[in-house]
């Protein structure tokens, strides 16, 4: 049996299908849009991070990637949404950090020298 035969019939059998219809899978894609905007935000301004969203986000993967393991069956789809966000908010909070309280570096910035005419 050919492996193409064996992935169109696991994708056809019941099993597949009441799987793509339940909440097992839909409530983690619908919730992926969170570490998805986070990733796009890791290119955005330190300025406009918000260090207490920030906070609660981190807190609230940590959550649900523990409740991804405890649930049954376990949900390693909704596992991975929230362990992306994690690690995105985790570069954000490092962000935060670094931008307002200047920690994490050997010496402060130095602004450029202006050039006088």
């Amino acid at each position: 049996m050919s492996s193409f035969k064996k992935a169109k019939d696991y994708i056809f059998s019941k099993k597949f299908l009441n799987y793509i219809t339940s909440s097992h899978f839909w409530g983690p894609v619908s919730n992926f849009g969170i570490p998805i905007a986070a990733l796009a935000d890791l290119k955005k301004d330190p300025e406009v991070i918000s260090g207490p969203m920030t906070s609660s986000l981190i807190v609230y993967s940590l959550i649900f990637m523990r409740y991804s393991t405890q649930v049954r069956p376990k949900n390693y789809l909704l596992f991975a949404c929230h362990f992306i966000n994690e690690v995105a908010q985790i570069g954000q909070g490092y962000r935060f950090v670094k931008y307002h309280y200047n920690w994490f570096d050997s010496e402060p910035e130095k602004k450029p020298k202006e050039i006088e005419n």
